[in-house]
């Protein structure tokens, strides 16, 4: 898992040009590499005292937030039915298009994000975020 996990953080960097965590707010993003629909994937994987109440919580809270932030392009948003066996825990993938970049970085610090992020916080064991320029 580790190994996937630095892979994932390998890939970020040559994907997008900056540190795997934009929220350091040190990553200088190659500017080439943010040309283009963005993508952001986000997988979560829930502590195992998460109830079924908590989890539609955050489902619905993450629902919620293309209609409060407007610089979501497009959203989805599924639960793990992989017959391969290897999703590690993670249970639930949230898929989110940002016409660029910029609009990426309206919506991580937005208010609306930042409280479905209390929503979530409590129940959450580990998160897996991607993000990439469709089409290169």
């Amino acid at each position: 898992m580790k190994k996937l996990l630095l892979l994932a953080a390998l890939l970020c960097v040559v994907v997008t040009g900056c540190c795997p965590c934009m929220k350091c707010g040190k990553a200088k993003p190659n500017s080439d590499a943010y040309v283009g629909t963005l993508r952001h994937v986000v997988l979560f994987k829930y502590k195992d005292g998460a109830t079924k109440e908590q989890i539609k919580a955050v489902e619905d809270a993450f629902r919620a937030l293309p209609a409060k932030i407007p610089q979501i392009l497009d959203f989805e948003w599924g639960t793990d039915v992989s017959v391969e066996g290897l999703t590690e825990g993670y249970t639930h993938c949230f898929f989110v298009t940002f016409a660029s970049a910029e609009d990426r970085a309206v919506y991580l610090p937005h208010p609306d994000h930042k409280a479905f992020g209390a929503v979530l916080k409590p129940i959450l064991d580990k998160v897996l975020v991607i993000d990439y320029v469709a089409g290169r």
